[in-house]
Order: structure tokens, then C-alpha cells, then sequence
């Protein structure tokens, strides 16, 4: 059996999240079955986390197992030409059969993107703020946040019918970054609890609107109790930007077939060859 990585980007708008749903259409299932018709055979594909319904993704990561061998390349085409036109698959290639895109993974970004103006084409992929934020408090309240913590007050995993084994994790960097006619926060690390994202970009905008003080936040994280934070920021914001690898999860085994085909999705639809690959 071989092991393949891919890279993929999505609008989350009209998909019911990235796993497979029984009343709604995944990114899941559309990639499954987009793979085993192209491969002709039931294909099962292993994503590196979830993403909640109207979450976008411009670089999730999954894998899966193919029996036989095949062209790099006009799998990466067929794949899109079956898929819509909202799911692209961006990479392709084979990696060691020790790969595994959830627990390979060291760790993950996340962007939020705010706008101050209420921009007709911005509307599907930002939180429209129209109020005025204090950007310094919200500063100094994410500072707060940094390192290694129990997230529980800003997990809602109970809501998926049980809580986190391990809610500990560390947030690495929470950077504002100016964009024009907004702000994106920009979140590193280890790993991520359900709606930990969208559950302190929540909290931290009720910070910049004075509806909580600074000493609320560590009180907050301290409490470990979902009730204590403030409300989600809709999902519509909240794009999955990377997920990280030690460079030894991505080394091919030396079984494995053409390992030299890494193929990618240019930004003007070319298909191209990584030079990083090329013999």
C-alpha cells in the first residue's frame, strides 16, 4: 500500500463542515468520492482536524492509502475536474507510511479576519465590525492567552457529547495583522480545542467593546468552564491557514512508487512540478 498527502483549499459557505455528515454535504465526502472515482476504488481520506460548517481552509491536509500505483499529475487534474469549483486540491505526494495527517501534525495556524467597512465581497470570509475596537486592550488581553494552558473556558467540546481528554494546549503567537479595511488574527499552535478559536475571538472582541476588563481574561481561563467566555465569532471568519510538519513526517519511503511526482496547483490553474522534487 502506498500513502499519499494532500494539500486542500475550500469556501466552507454552503458545506456542512469538513466531516462526513449524515444530513449535509461535507468537504469529506465530496473528496472521498471525487477519489474513488478517479482511482476507481473505494478510497477513505484521513483529514488533519475538523472544521465546523462555514470554516474555510486554504491549506488542510489529509492522506490516504492507494493499492496501486498511478500518475501523479492526472490524478491532481481529475480530481479537480470532478470536484466544484469550491474545493480545489492544491498538492500531491507520496509520503512515508508512518505519515499520518492528524497525528503528524505539530501544529496548526489559524486566521480570523474582522472588516470596519461592510464590504458586499468581503461579506462571506470576515466578521463585519461596525463598532470601534480598542486593538491595544485586545492586545494586551491576548498576551494573556499566550503559552501552554487548560483552554476548557473556551472549548465547546462537551457540546460534541464529551469532553476533551486533554484540553491542555499551547497558543504560540495571537498576532493582529492590519489588512485593508480590517484586521485578521492570526493564531499559532500546538493544537486546537472545539471552536477554541472562534470562542476567544469572541471573548476578546467583547474586551475591545468594553463589554469585560483585562483582569476578566485570566479570571476566564482560570474558571475552565465554557460559560465564562464570551460568545463565538461566526464561522464565516475563520479560515484553517496551515497545518505543520516536522520535515521527517513528509521523507517517502524508499518502496515507494515515483516518489520524485509532487505536483501543485499554480495560482493561474497550471499544473506544475515541484523544482524541489524534480530530478
Amino acid at each position: 500500500m502506498y500513502k499519499y498527502k494532500l494539500l486542500i483549499a475550500y469556501d466552507g459557505t454552503h458545506y456542512s463542515g469538513w466531516q462526513v455528515q449524515p444530513n449535509g454535504t461535507s468537504i469529506q465526502t465530496l473528496l472521498q468520492q471525487a477519489l474513488s472515482t478517479a482511482l476507481r476504488a473505494p478510497t477513505s481520506l484521513v483529514g488533519s482536524g475538523r472544521t465546523d460548517a462555514g470554516v474555510h481552509a486554504l491549506g488542510q491536509v489529509a492522506h490516504f492509502t492507494c493499492g496501486a500505483t498511478f500518475d501523479a499529475r492526472k490524478l491532481l487534474l481529475s480530481l479537480n475536474g470532478l470536484l466544484p469549483l469550491d474545493i480545489r486540491a492544491l498538492e500531491l505526494n507520496p509520503v512515508d507510511p508512518s505519515f499520518h495527517a492528524r497525528y503528524s501534525a505539530i501544529g496548526k495556524v489559524y486566521r480570523y479576519h474582522l472588516q470596519w467597512n461592510l464590504n458586499p465581497f468581503k461579506q462571506l470570509y470576515s466578521l463585519y465590525v461596525p463598532t470601534v475596537l480598542d486593538i491595544p486592550l485586545m492586545q494586551e488581553g491576548a498576551r494573556l492567552l499566550l503559552g501552554r494552558h487548560d483552554f476548557t473556558s473556551f472549548s465547546n467540546e462537551a457540546d460534541r457529547g464529551a469532553a476533551a481528554k486533554n484540553p491542555v494546549r499551547t497558543l504560540r503567537r495571537l498576532d493582529f495583522i492590519a489588512e485593508e479595511g480590517g484586521m485578521v488574527l492570526e493564531f499559532e499552535g500546538d493544537g486546537f480545542l472545539y471552536k477554541m478559536v472562534r470562542n476567544i475571538v469572541g471573548t476578546l472582541l467583547a474586551l475591545g467593546r468594553g463589554k469585560i476588563s483585562l483582569e476578566d481574561i485570566p479570571i476566564i481561563l482560570a474558571a475552565k468552564d465554557r460559560r465564562c467566555a464570551k460568545e463565538a465569532a461566526p464561522a464565516h471568519g475563520l479560515f484553517l491557514a496551515r497545518v505543520e510538519y516536522a520535515l521527517t513526517s513528509f521523507q517517502t519511503s524508499q518502496n515507494a512508487s515515483h516518489p520524485e511526482e509532487h505536483y501543485f496547483l499554480a495560482e493561474d490553474g497550471a499544473l506544475n512540478r515541484s523544482e524541489r522534487d524534480a530530478p
